[in-house]
């Protein structure tokens, strides 16, 4: 099963947050945003299929996320929690922790903004697009 999410880039796209990263649909980004990668994020996680939720709710569930710009991609592997509500309508948040709120789409990440590939962040600095497709 799979979601994807197309989001643009932002001058403030900074990606220096060290336990999470972030999409969002809304169209502003300050500099203090440091997590979020993507705006104006055409789905949330209140938009997701059920049946990739329930998937994604499952304790043992790998979830990957490839994020991908013209010039760059990079593939995180996350997992499931049985917590994960994604009622969300704004936000999705990949989280390095266990901590899961109504934004949280996926714990224990190998990567969190900080460690995504400089090259994708450069794209999306410079107003690139980002499509990040989850699979579970």
């Amino acid at each position: 099963m799979r979601e994807v999410i197309r989001a643009h880039g932002h001058e403030h796209v900074a990606a220096t947050h060290e336990t999470t990263f972030e999409l969002t649909t809304d169209d502003w980004l300050t500099p203090a945003g440091d997590c979020i990668v993507g705006i104006e994020a055409d789905r949330a996680p209140s938009d997701f299929d059920d049946d990739f939720v329930a998937a994604c709710r499952d304790p043992d569930a790998t979830i990957t996320l490839t994020l991908e710009t013209e010039t760059a991609s990079q593939t995180v592997q996350a997992r499931g929690h049985p917590d994960l509500t994604f009622e969300s309508d704004r936000s999705a948040v990949v989280r390095t922790s266990t901590y899961v709120d109504d934004r949280t789409i996926a714990v224990g990440a190998d990567a969190a903004a900080t460690d995504l590939d400089r090259d994708l962040i450069a794209d999306l600095d410079a107003d690139g697009t980002l499509t990040c497709t989850l699979s579970v």
